[in-house]
């Protein structure tokens, strides 16, 4: 049982990450049908600038929360900016294209930004300072830490946030507006390239929260951390329902809480033939069955909360 508890709390935290990268996923394609596989490098990138502030602003004597917030606000601006960079010089010509144009410059775009992170910042994994207190806290016989703590606090604040703008603010609904039709969402008013930009920042935000908080929880940052994230995140999109926020949410919480218990029991499920290291097969494992019984994945889409 504490062993059961504690792979419940680590899928939770992992979950979490995932939920609010698969949130972007779903976003951007709720709005313009795109599957921006050029997300994860966003965490990674996000991470990578944390980093950068942390180090160079380590000496000054501050207090590590402050020095995480201070990075935080850092990733998520640059982030931001990156974004909405990419849509406009990647995505915004090739619009109305073949569906499989865009699908290609997004893995170019994913292979761009990993080489320049490489050259910017070395390929050598980075220690992540440690700057809040690490000391476990029992709970049910199992451990927690304060960083874990903070993840789910603040990826609940922030999903409920974030379902508060998509339903409850003037952006929120134009966003729903350009997801349904983007024609007509424009002869009422609504600047549909406006909307989009705002959709890759809000996601590139997530994303940037996500990379802080993974290297916070893995305590390394790399130019290819966000490669498996954006891959298992997508996986969490999808088996929740592409383009349905609830979906995204319940996807990444699942997939995460199935992969963390796959990581503590497979030793035993195959006579120790296998070990935790072998833990990715359960995500694509559950994508492979998802696909195959419920293309539409758990919850579905619903096209008029797409966005």
């Amino acid at each position: 049982m504490d062993t059961f508890i504690q792979q419940l709390i680590n899928g939770l935290v992992l979950g979490s990450m995932y939920a609010l990268v698969a949130l972007g996923y779903t976003m951007v394609y709720g709005i313009i049908n795109l599957i921006n596989f050029a997300h994860g490098e966003v965490l990674m990138v996000g991470a990578l600038v944390s980093w950068t502030v942390v180090t160079a602003l380590g000496d000054t004597g501050w207090p590590g929360w402050v020095l995480l917030s201070i990075s935080l606000v850092a990733a998520v601006l640059v982030c931001m900016a990156l974004n909405v960079a990419i849509e406009k010089l990647a995505y915004r010509p090739l619009r109305n294209a073949p569906r499989l144009a865009p699908l290609i410059t997004a893995m170019g775009m994913s292979l761009l930004l990993q080489t320049l992170a490489m050259i910017l910042w070395k390929p050598d994994y980075k220690p992540y300072p440690i700057l809040l207190p690490d000391e476990p806290y029992e709970f049910m016989g199992a451990t927690i830490n304060l960083v874990q703590i903070l993840i789910l606090g603040v990826t609940a604040l922030t999903l409920a946030g974030l379902m508060a703008l998509i339903h409850g603010t003037s952006l929120g609904r134009a966003m729903r507006a350009t997801a349904e039709n983007p024609r007509v969402a424009q002869l009422m008013g609504v600047r549909p390239d406006r909307v989009i930009s705002a959709t890759f920042m809000i996601g590139a935000a997530l994303a940037a929260l996500a990379g802080v908080m993974w290297a916070a929880n893995y305590g390394s940052v790399q130019h290819t951390m966000g490669f498996l994230p954006g891959l298992k995140a997508f996986t969490a999109a999808v088996f929740g329902g592409i383009g349905n926020l609830g979906g995204a949410v319940v996807g990444g919480v699942l997939l995460g809480v199935i992969e963390a218990l796959g990581a503590g029991y497979i030793g035993e499920l195959t006579g120790d033939v296998l070990g935790s290291n072998y833990q990715d097969i359960f995500a694509f494992t559950v994508l492979i069955l998802v696909l195959t019984l419920r293309p539409q994945g758990l919850l579905g889409e619903r096209v008029a909360d797409r966005a």
